[in-house]
């Protein structure tokens, strides 16, 4: 299957990343290279362009995307929260601008075989964006307590139903292991009241989202190395991330504040005595959003969100 993504707020990224034609640039979730071609596209033969993607598939497309900037272009397949070491590896310390574009491809998506889709009944439950990872959505779904079903269910899919989807859950592969997304979407379906499924979006929606986050530890890895990402920046280099559902954009949002103003003493003191320095500012004062011209020719760019960061 041919790897498609249609990338979403491109000429806005590409606007607030304020290209330097000579400079370092890195695409931290490279896809299929539809940002980073526009990144190419604006630099010198003195500038770089460093791609990373843990997917395979990605990494294969997006080096057949760029062949023609071969002489500016860097692909290593690996995870983003390893930048600095990927860095270090080819002698780079600083970069003047990263991106990161945190939505599941449309390949992912539409490919049954990855398993991201609640859309194809026997598509297997796979869910992971690096296949070199053992532990698969199959594994997650059989193998967790309810409880820890609930909790990922709660938290990263928001779904009010919960408690009782990891109930449903937990009862169905005690009769037979849940081995495809149509026996994980039947038993969601079971779980939760007709009335809400027929006025609702789809009801695997928000579960799926969940387990996919958790099997590939999503938030952590973003939570992890984001503040580390704003200080490889050089001064007045900045960094773009792309978010599609409100607990990454919540964690995007908050660490850019405390990187605008780390300072942890009372707002009662007159003066500043943690010693801690601001690292820049955000340079979005809201969230950029899709146009509606974008949303209409790309559906899947409705719940996305753009924040950047400028390094002081």
């Amino acid at each position: 299957m041919e790897f498609r993504h249609k990338s979403v707020l491109l000429k806005e990224t590409i606007e607030y990343l304020k290209i330097n034609p000579d400079g370092i640039y890195v695409d931290g979730t490279l896809g299929g290279g539809g940002h980073a071609y526009e990144i190419c596209r604006r630099l010198s033969s003195k500038g770089k362009l460093i791609g990373i993607d843990q997917d395979e598939d990605a990494v294969r497309a997006a080096a057949q995307r760029l062949s023609e900037f071969e002489d500016r272009t860097q692909i290593i397949r690996s995870n983003y929260r390893r930048m600095r070491e990927v860095l270090a590896e080819y002698g780079t310390e600083q970069v003047n601008g990263i991106l990161l574009d945190l939505g599941v491809s449309s390949y992912q998506l539409d490919d049954p075989e990855r398993g991201f889709t609640y859309r194809t009944e026997d598509a297997p439950l796979d869910m992971r964006m690096d296949k070199r990872q053992k532990f698969t959505a199959k594994e997650l779904i059989n193998t967790y307590s309810e409880t820890e079903l609930y909790r990922i269910i709660r938290d990263y899919g928001e779904d009010k139903f919960a408690k009782n989807i990891a109930k449903h859950i937990a009862a169905a592969r005690e009769e037979k292991e849940i081995e495809t997304a149509g026996e994980l979407t039947e038993v969601i379906k079971r779980a939760i009241p007709a009335k809400v499924r027929m006025s609702g979006g789809h009801p695997a929606k928000r579960t799926f989202q969940a387990i996919r986050i958790e099997l590939n530890g999503e938030l952590e890895v973003l939570q992890d190395s984001l503040e580390d990402m704003v200080k490889l920046l050089i001064p007045g280099g900045r960094i773009c991330v792309i978010t599609f559902h409100s607990l990454e954009d919540r964690i995007v949002k908050n660490i850019f504040r405390n990187c605008q103003n780390p300072c942890t003493c009372p707002t009662d003191f007159p003066v500043c005595v943690c010693g801690k320095k601001s690292m820049g500012k955000t340079v979005t004062r809201k969230p950029v959003l899709p146009t509606e011209e974008e949303i209409e020719y790309n559906s899947r760019a409705k719940s996305a969100k753009l924040r950047a960061f400028e390094k002081a």
